[in-house]
């Protein structure tokens, strides 16, 4: 199976910046789409940014010109760099892979890395 594991989490101030990564490890075949998941304190996760195999990206519009989603395919390794983070961005962070083993295309989660912003 397929390992994920994000890491770079942390308490910043109001309008720092963080690098969160995705380590993806185990068996498969390639790795589709990554894609970074928030939740916050009471609300339904939600979608951040994404990442495809051939280098497309999506984000939210909540991130849009703040957040760039990148990936070392060498590695196995994403990230998602945040710039001018603000308190609405605190929440728990976590990666989802989507990825081919076996003929199948599955989806893996992390555990999540925990971003505060202070204000």
């Amino acid at each position: 199976q397929v390992q994920v594991v994000e890491s770079g989490g942390g308490l910043v101030p109001f309008g720092g910046s963080l690098r969160l990564s995705c380590a993806v490890s185990g068996s498969f075949s390639r790795i589709y789409v990554m894609r970074w998941y928030r939740q916050a304190p009471g609300k339904q996760r939600e979608f951040v940014a994404l990442i495809t195999s051939g280098g497309s990206t999506n984000y939210a519009d909540s991130v849009k010109g703040r957040f760039t989603i990148s990936r070392d395919g060498a590695k196995n390794t994403g990230y998602l760099e945040m710039n001018s983070l603000k308190p609405e961005d605190t929440a728990a962070y976590y990666c989802n892979v989507n990825y081919a083993l076996s003929g199948g295309n599955l989806d893996s989660w992390g555990q999540g890395t925990q971003v505060t912003v202070s204000s």
